[in-house]
């Protein structure tokens, strides 16, 4: 028995396509929504973060999740260095903390930024729907990024609220 066939006749919309390019690339995952989450470290003693849209389940058994950052980024050298992470899924109340630790160059560990030391001395966030500390397992090369896999040790998912997404370029709010 012979598998079903796509049909023959090209849409106007999907036709041939266009090529593979980073600019395609960027406009079509402009048209994913992804959740929105915070990853921390500590680099000598200092709390360091970013904002990544990139979070996945990787494994139930064992827990593990994976993440994408650029070397270029002003945290790779900590998330390259330290063995622990926090990892922070974002409310649709936090748009402003999640603007704060994408922006470059930003305090983003100011006064404005709740926080405390969590287990293994990685900086947890207050407020979010859910943490975990995470201890590294992988930095797998991809292009100009890595992608971190890591496994849960310690978290808390009982925060309040709806979840903070990351479409067409902006934070938004989960509707029904």
């Amino acid at each position: 028995m012979t598998a079903p066939t796509a049909p023959t006749v090209p849409s106007p919309r999907t036709g041939t396509g266009l090529p593979g390019s980073p600019d395609l690339l960027r406009s079509v995952f402009r048209q994913h929504a992804a959740g929105v989450a915070v990853i921390t470290a500590q680099d000598g003693g200092r709390p360091v973060g970013f904002t990544a849209t990139s979070l996945n389940s990787v494994s139930a058994d064992p827990p593990l999740l994976s993440f994408t950052i650029g070397t270029g980024a002003s945290s790779w050298p900590a998330v390259r260095d330290s063995e622990y992470l926090g990892v922070h899924i974002l409310g649709e109340h936090q748009s402003d903390l999640a603007g704060l630790f994408a922006r470059s160059g930003a305090d983003r560990f100011g006064p404005e930024t709740g926080w405390a030391q969590g287990p293994h001395g990685v900086p947890v966030l207050d407020g979010v729907l859910a943490w975990l500390v995470c201890r590294v397992v992988a930095r797998v090369p991809a292009g100009a990024h890595r992608v971190i896999i890591a496994e849960a040790v310690a978290g808390d998912p009982a925060g309040e609220g709806r979840p903070l997404l990351y479409h067409q370029g902006r934070f938004n709010a989960l509707r029904d």
